[in-house]
């Protein structure tokens, strides 16, 4: 099985380590790299062409460049036109979602409190057939729900 390439852009080291704790207790096939804020993003995603990721795990609120930003360049950037983004974020606020929603994110997922929760929300999204789910998309399949 293929390597799923993951990058986590959030500038929370707590976070950063719940996630990958995370997804380590998965025992699925991930390379996981992190950054601590938009334009770390920018700069990665070009210095990796190579090896770029499958999915890309998005905080909102950050330094620098924060999430929406980043997320409209990275849809400016050909490479990753249809490279899936989660919005990883606490916010819960329908003008988040709605704004992330229509800049081209691929799902909202509110950062979940307990370990369990973070597992199951991070094998939802790594196991979507995201083929299917981007030719079906509406607005109720964005928010994930845990």
């Amino acid at each position: 099985m293929k390597t799923l390439r993951i990058l986590l852009v959030d500038d929370d080291e707590d976070d950063r380590r719940f996630f990958s704790d995370a997804l380590n207790g998965l025992d699925m096939n991930t390379k996981l790299e992190q950054v601590e804020d938009g334009q770390s993003c920018i700069d990665f995603l070009k210095e990796h062409k190579e090896e770029a990721p499958n999915l890309i795990f998005l905080d909102l609120n950050m330094p620098v460049m924060d999430g929406f930003e980043c997320l409209e360049e990275i849809r400016k950037m050909e490479d990753h036109k249809d490279t899936i983004i989660a919005i990883y974020s606490t916010s819960s606020s329908e003008q988040d979602i709605e704004d992330t929603f229509n800049k081209g994110a691929n799902i909202y997922l509110n950062k979940p409190t307990t370990f369990p929760d973070l597992k199951n929300a991070l094998k939802q999204v790594i196991t979507t057939n995201w083929t299917y789910h981007t030719n079906d998309f509406k607005k109720e399949n964005f928010l994930l729900k845990i």
